[in-house]
């Protein structure tokens, strides 16, 4: 990940089986993984890395480099919800963008002086509109890779606290 530097101190949301914690810890300064489901937590726990339990930012009062979140950002219907975790990691709520709402409200306090974020989205979220709220929320927004896939396209846009 060429946005991860040596002497970051990162966080990743919704680490799931903690592959990108597992990736970057031997190239930056500290990792912390968190998730909501306590199998993830579990799983990732295995490998080492610190990782707690939580909802987004809940219970977390450090800031952070480089934040890292893969959020649940596809469009759900009351009919389409699952029972279980995994519906935590795939209902993003009928917009899609619920649970990026609530990300970027507390991003701002999570992140240092010069911070980033970098966050996962589809097309069928609303890409516009995610922009909209980012900005609305005094963030700077990027878009660093963009992957073509057979129904949508992936995007990963990078954020950035205003400097005033």
């Amino acid at each position: 990940m060429a946005e991860a530097r040596g002497s970051d101190k990162v966080l990743e949301v919704g680490c799931g089986s903690g592959l990108i914690s597992r990736n970057l810890v031997p190239r930056v300064r500290d990792v912390l993984a968190t998730d909501i489901n306590p199998f993830a937590v579990s799983m990732v726990k295995e490998y080492g890395i610190p990782v707690i339990r939580a909802d987004l930012f809940r219970g977390i009062k450090a800031e952070f480099d480089l934040v890292i979140f893969n959020p649940p950002y596809l469009p759900t219907s009351e009919e389409e919800k699952t029972a279980g975790w995994m519906n935590f990691a795939l209902d993003g709520g009928e917009s899609g963008r619920e649970t990026i709402k609530r990300f970027f409200e507390d991003l701002g306090s999570h992140l240092t002086p010069g911070g980033r974020a970098l966050i996962l989205l589809s097309s069928l979220t609303g890409i516009a509109e995610v922009e909209k709220m980012a900005y609305g929320l005094r963030f700077d927004v990027s878009v660093m890779a963009i992957e073509k896939h057979f129904f949508e396209q992936l995007y990963i846009l990078k954020l950035q606290s205003w400097h005033l």
